[in-house]
């Protein structure tokens, strides 16, 4: 992101409308809001209480040695604190539990909606991003929706009350205070535009700085053997520099308003004991009059100042739930249809497809038509970038086509409802993606109930895993860690065949399944993939064409278009693109043994 990038400043209706849409995700727990609300009412009208306490404890404990004041006053004193203290902590402990169910509500929304958002979104957001925003950004969000609340609620009522009883008092002296009020919402107007941008750039510079870290750390094996550590703390250290100045600019306007409050408080202060003290007009206050005006006045400050500071913390959650409700809001992914798929034969029919990637200037694919009859294993081969994993990307419907149409069993994918068209496909890429759980957990990874034992063992044996899952420190229970990092490739992705194997879907999708594996490693997959293609429909992305000449039909894609297609056999014998890739793969496959036995 460039760093000179700047939103348009938000109005002060859209902020009113992200307030409130931020205040109806506490409607569900009222209740208890509304109790933290009314011990917040108690505490505000008890603040104009402590000064109209001042009144009689001067002039009748003090002045006029009125014994009933001086008995019963301090017990009134003492009965004050004690009722503000109850209602301070059982509001604060109610917002807090208010806050928290009302973040926790925040991050599962945007959990299930990360998990209908669409692969071309992912494809053009960052991971470390979305993590900050689950993570960090919500938690902003609290602020706007508890402090910020008890602050506005509590100190406008005690302002309000000690004002009105300062009028009371005087309302000549009251005027004064109020003619300076506009002055401090003028300068905490121009305050909050300033916290604002600068909280929001606060929250998208974290989101990079999260994926910087996370990009480093997942990484590290190659920034170790590239030397790219240089390179990643010029890196982190820029982003990091940023986050500080975003942070010290949100401290700077937030230490700025303090100070300013407090001078213009003092300037109130000494015109107030200029006038009550009687030097003009000789027209001076009792003691208690003036004790208690004075009180009050002090009082005031106080949640004046916090009104104030309230601007960061406002601010922060209000940019916080912006970028909060930005990822909720976000369209998920279409699922136009109806009908669910039963019975699956497995037929795939391609019909004049074409795509083009978002932001792209050219087609992906063009023209794109075949057909996989049940049973059938059909292998796509071509140069990287040619289209072969954006046609098997198609089947699922990660993307949508931009033209033409694609049918399973001769019904159109754009009809057929996602969850039930996904029911009916495996899938087996070259990097096996494996969560940080047990052996079994990954096996049998969405399962719709745990699988036995007996079950387990059966896809295992299948998968050729069994034999190496159970030299494990604790078999199918041994945690596998992050990416299945505890595990060799090899049985990463037996792993992941034995889960396909599981699923025991009609159609199968192998990308490049074998490509990252040693010689050993592959032939105990290709073993396994032998059980795992059996009687299914298979579509087969090959990088090593050795492993894909006993596939029923062979595709060469070559710049987004089928150039050649037919059985192994048939394509060497015409000696066209396909025999030409074959030829030069066993020249580079004979060169490399050749050099490794030198």
């Amino acid at each position: 992101m460039s760093r000179k990038y700047r939103r348009p400043h938000t109005t002060f209706v859209e902020s009113k409308e992200l307030y409130l849409r931020l205040l109806k995700h506490v409607r569900p727990y009222w209740q208890v809001f509304a109790l933290a609300i009314l011990f917040i009412v108690i505490l505000a009208l008890t603040e104009p209480a402590i000064p109209i306490l001042m009144k009689p404890l001067m002039d009748g404990a003090f002045v006029e040695k009125d014994e009933t004041y001086m008995f019963w006053v301090p017990i009134w004193l003492l009965l004050l604190f004690l009722i503000r203290g109850v209602s301070n902590f059982i509001s604060r402990v109610a917002f807090q539990w208010v806050s928290g169910m009302v973040v926790l509500d925040l991050r599962r929304e945007m959990f299930e909606r990360i998990l209908t958002l669409p692969v071309p979104f992912f494809d053009a957001h960052a991971t470390g991003n979305l993590i900050a925003k689950v993570t960090y950004d919500v938690t902003q969000v609290t602020t706007a929706a508890t402090r910020v609340l008890i602050i506005l609620l509590r100190d406008s009522l005690s302002i309000v009350g000690l004002l009105g009883y300062m009028v009371f008092l005087n309302w000549r002296f009251t005027l004064v205070v109020s003619i300076m009020l506009p002055v401090m919402l003028a300068f905490v107007r121009f305050i909050s535009a300033r916290m604002r941008r600068s909280s929001r750039e606060l929250q998208e510079t974290m989101g990079e700085m999260t994926h910087a870290l996370e990009e480093a750390t997942r990484g590290n094996k190659i920034v170790k053997v590239y030397g790219g550590e240089n390179y990643e703390r010029r890196r982190f250290f820029k982003l990091a520099n940023w986050v500080r100045r975003y942070r010290f600019k949100l401290k700077v306007a937030d230490a700025t308003s303090v100070p300013v409050v407090e001078f213009i408080g003092a300037i109130m202060i000494a015109v107030l004991i200029y006038l009550g003290t009687g030097q003009v007009d000789n027209e001076a206050m009792t003691v208690g009059e003036f004790t208690g005006f004075f009180t009050a006045m002090g009082l005031l400050f106080a949640p004046i100042k916090r009104l104030t500071a309230i601007n960061q913390p406002l601010q922060t959650g209000l940019a916080g739930a912006e970028s909060v409700f930005n990822l909720v809001d976000e369209v998920p992914e279409k699922d136009t249809g109806t009908r669910e798929l039963t019975e699956v034969k497995g037929a795939v029919r391609f019909e004049d497809v074409g795509f083009r990637y978002a932001q792209a200037e050219g087609d992906a694919l063009n023209g794109i038509s075949f057909s996989i009859e049940p049973g059938q294993s059909v292998a796509l081969v071509g140069p990287s970038g040619s289209g072969k994993t954006t046609i098997a990307a198609l089947i699922p419907r990660f993307y949508e086509p931009t033209s033409g149409h694609i049918r399973i069993d001769d019904i159109p994918l754009d009809e057929i409802r996602l969850g039930s068209l996904r029911s009916q496909i495996a899938y087996v890429g070259q990097e096996s993606i494996l969560f940080n759980d047990s052996v079994a957990a990954n096996i049998s990874y969405g399962a719709s109930e745990p699988p036995d034992r007996e079950t387990l063992e059966a896809a295992a044996r299948a998968a050729h895993a069994l034999d190496f899952i159970r030299e494990l420190p604790e078999g199918f229970d041994t945690m596998v860690g992050e990416d299945g990092v505890r595990l060799s490739g090899g049985q990463r992705q037996r792993i992941a065949i034995a889960r396909a194997l599981l699923k025991d879907a009609p159609i199968l999708i192998l990308d490049e399944a074998t490509s990252a594996l040693d010689t050993v490693s592959e032939r105990h997959v290709q073993a396994a993939l032998q059980n795992l293609t059996r009687n299914r429909t298979t579509l087969i992305i090959a990088h090593r064409l050795s492993t894909i000449e006993n596939a029923d039909v062979i595709m060469v894609v070559s710049q987004g278009r089928i150039v050649e297609s037919g059985a192994h056999q048939e394509l060497m014998a015409r000696g066209g693109e396909y025999a030409h890739l074959y030829n030069n793969q066993i020249v580079l496959d004979e060169k490399k043994v050749k050099s490794e036995s030198e």
